[in-house]
């Protein structure tokens, strides 16, 4: 079974992460959301990390806004994917400060970064992991590439009228 673990500091993020569940059920794959807080709840943040594969998790979506120490720290603890995503919050200096808290990993402790406030491309990041060993979703992932073009293709027609 395919799932995709979808984890923020707080639900101030979800506004941002919600694009990420969104697409994701697009996909038909099944997702689970908690707020897991890389500062106010350490042992929830180490047992999340340390366990989450072994609840059916295949990959996990860490949001993190300021200092953004969550999808790090995930990524040190789980042998799962992380796709981190920085979250330009209230207490942001811009959203570099995530970017770069996210972006700029040690060596052994890999995070996939995607751009601020990117978690739908996040949500597609996943499905991709996951369809390079599931054949039907990477049927999806195939047609709603196929539909990306087609819109485009379509506004480029209506462009030029």
């Amino acid at each position: 079974m395919n799932k995709v673990a979808i984890i923020m500091g707080s639900t101030s993020d979800l506004p941002v992460m919600q694009d990420a569940v969104d697409i994701l059920k697009e996909f038909n794959i099944e997702v689970e959301i908690d707020i897991v807080s890389a500062h106010r709840t350490p042992d929830k943040l180490f047992d999340y990390g340390k366990n989450a594969h072994t609840r059916g998790i295949s990959v996990i979506i860490a949001g993190a806004g300021g200092a953004a120490h969550l999808p790090g720290m995930i990524a040190s603890l789980s042998p799962l994917p992380v796709i981190g995503v920085p979250v330009k919050s209230s207490n942001s200096i811009d959203g570099w400060d995530s970017v770069l808290s996210i972006l700029q990993m040690p060596g052994g402790v890999p995070v996939a970064t995607v751009a601020l406030n990117g978690a739908k491309n996040a949500g597609i990041l996943a499905a991709q992991i996951l369809g390079a060993s599931d054949k039907a979703v990477l049927d999806r992932i195939i047609a709603y590439k196929e539909e990306l073009k087609i819109k485009v293709e379509a506004a480029s027609k209506e462009l030029n009228k």
